[in-house]
């Protein structure tokens, strides 16, 4: 099979039927792969195509946005208008999950490239992975693979967790690559957790047979039965971590005595995992953490009737989990919950066409980590989705202000990666076809302007208030005359010593003054319900 658990080969494994196909074929009951579940079997209602066309048009832009951002993808305003106008964006967006169209060669050299993207030594994992999703320009399989690793490393069941002294940085790789690699080969949720319980990444992070029994069974269970604890570590009793070299180590010394656990008779540590994968309360146990990942600010009770949801379906995969939480109405329409900084971040960049410079990916993993949300670091993965405390949030408004909504990438310096005036949105972001110029009159320009930059970074329109509040500064009276104030009159075609139009420049400032607003606004970092 090509999988170890523990350094060894894996056990050969059975087929349980006449079929050549690979889905039949399983280890002790234990299902090696999986077939994606169709939408047809979801029981947490998705969200169809005609359920998205019957809402208004401000919300279909809402929910749109809310469904790229939160799997770290956006698109220009007017491909996104085009797509939601085609009446199947719903199932658009879901069947291209389902293809490669990525050439997957091609992105992985990218960002290796190292005269694009800074890796110093010691932490080119995470910045790799970082990459990927801004170098990424299509949201495809391969995409969204590696946004189902990202996010169940992000949670306590398979954080690398490299703040521990037995982890290591390479140990972020180890795990976030195979779960990829598991991943684009269809393999079950279960044979994959099995993978990961039984390899040494996870048990650096837990270390002793009592410690590692204790924390699989809370963990993927939430069995926190103290009686069942000595059992977990007398199966496990051969199993250990070399302290001198972080090393698994299994012992010849295995248990012999039948223990009761799971419904059934085990007596080894591969027993414990096997049979913990293969029962229901690992099924609603893995649901239950992925549902309180996305449902951040539901009561527990709404937090057990939304896992039952999916439970009932029987899922097999990790997709199959997560594609039934966010193409739910559940999610899209009634869920409010805060942005992680990747939700926001990567969703602006690729709705701004932001060009990055060499340090921009290192840079971000560095912000991550001010803003205490430092990707696969934590021992029990991120408690918290988003920074919560004052220092840490500043740091990520700080961020989102300085680092994206206020930087323009200089054209000038498209070619050269080590230029700071590289890094910010294109001059593309702000080009006139973008929004309607209307005739000679700069009034009604800078109106739409202004609901250009709202639509295409919150995905909403300037309210009446906020369009007053920009109108007193961009718009002088004179003698009862209104006048758009000079430096910020988009029309302005005159030209400068360089031949630049004016107006150019005034769009920019324009753009500036608004991005700044924004920037101070819930809706950059808050996933809304529709009302």
């Amino acid at each position: 099979m090509g999988f170890s658990a523990c350094g060894e080969e894996a056990k050969a494994p059975s087929v349980t039927d006449t079929s050549n196909s690979k889905y039949s074929i399983s280890y002790k009951g234990l299902s090696y792969f999986s077939k994606e579940m169709p939408i047809s079997n979801y029981k947490l209602s998705p969200l169809s195509d005609a359920d998205f066309n019957a809402l208004q048009e401000d919300e279909k832009l809402l929910v749109a946005d809310k469904l790229l951002s939160t799997l770290f993808f956006g698109y220009p305003l007017a491909v996104l208008k085009e797509k939601i106008a085609s009446g199947r964006f719903i199932s658009t967006i879901e069947n291209g999950l389902t293809k490669k169209s990525i050439d997957v060669a091609a992105l992985e050299s990218e960002i290796l490239d190292e005269k694009k993207f800074y890796r110093p030594d010691g932490q080119e994992e995470s910045i790799d992975i970082l990459s990927r999703f801004y170098a990424a320009k299509k949201l495809d399989r391969y995409f969204f693979d590696n946004w189902v690793a990202y996010t169940l490393t992000q949670t306590i069941m398979f954080s690398p967790a490299y703040e521990l002294d037995s982890s290591h940085v390479p140990n972020i790789a180890r795990v976030y690559n195979r779960l990829v690699t598991l991943l684009e080969d269809d393999t079950s949720m279960r044979f994959m957790t099995y993978i990961h319980m039984s390899s040494e990444d996870n048990w650096r992070r837990f270390r002793s047979p009592e410690d590692n029994g204790r924390e699989m069974l809370e963990i993927f269970t939430f069995d926190k039965n103290d009686a069942d604890v000595p059992l977990a570590a007398t199966a496990l009793q051969n199993w250990k971590l070399d302290r001198d070299y972080d090393t698994l180590v299994v012992g010849l010394n295995e248990n012999t005595k039948p223990l009761s656990l799971f419904g059934t008779t085990i007596y080894n540590g591969d027993d414990f995992y096997r049979e913990m994968v293969k029962s229901k309360a690992f099924t609603h146990g893995a649901v239950k953490r992925l549902v309180q990942f996305f449902f951040t600010d539901d009561t527990p009770a709404q937090i057990e009737s939304i896992t039952n949801s999916i439970v009932a379906s029987n899922p097999q995969t990790w997709q199959g989990i997560l594609k039934q939480i966010v193409f739910s109405k559940e999610y899209l329409l009634h869920t409010t919950r805060a942005k992680s900084a990747e939700e926001a971040f990567f969703s602006l960049a690729k709705k701004m066409d932001f060009q990055t410079r060499i340090y921009s990916m290192y840079y971000l993993k560095y912000a991550l980590e001010n803003m205490h949300q430092a990707a696969m670091k934590y021992k029990l993965g991120r408690l918290q989705r988003v920074p919560l405390d004052t220092l840490s949030f500043a740091n990520y408004s700080k961020y989102m202000r300085e680092e994206v909504l206020l930087r323009r990438s200089n054209p000038e310096y498209a070619d050269d990666y080590e230029n700071w005036s590289r890094q910010g949105w294109s001059e593309s972001f702000i080009a006139r076809d973008k929004f309607e110029t209307i005739g000679e009159d700069p009034i009604a320009t800078l109106h739409n302007f202004i609901n250009y930059l709202f639509q295409a970074t919150i995905a909403r329109d300037a309210l009446p208030k906020e369009m007053e509040m920009f109108e007193s500064l961009m718009i002088e009276d004179k003698d009862g005359v209104k006048n758009v104030v000079d430096y910020f009159d988009i029309l302005d075609y005159r030209l400068d010593d360089n031949g630049v139009r004016y107006g150019d420049k005034y769009k920019r400032y324009v753009a500036y003054t608004v991005l700044d607003y924004i920037n101070r606004l819930q809706d950059v970092y808050l996933f809304k319900k529709v009302n």
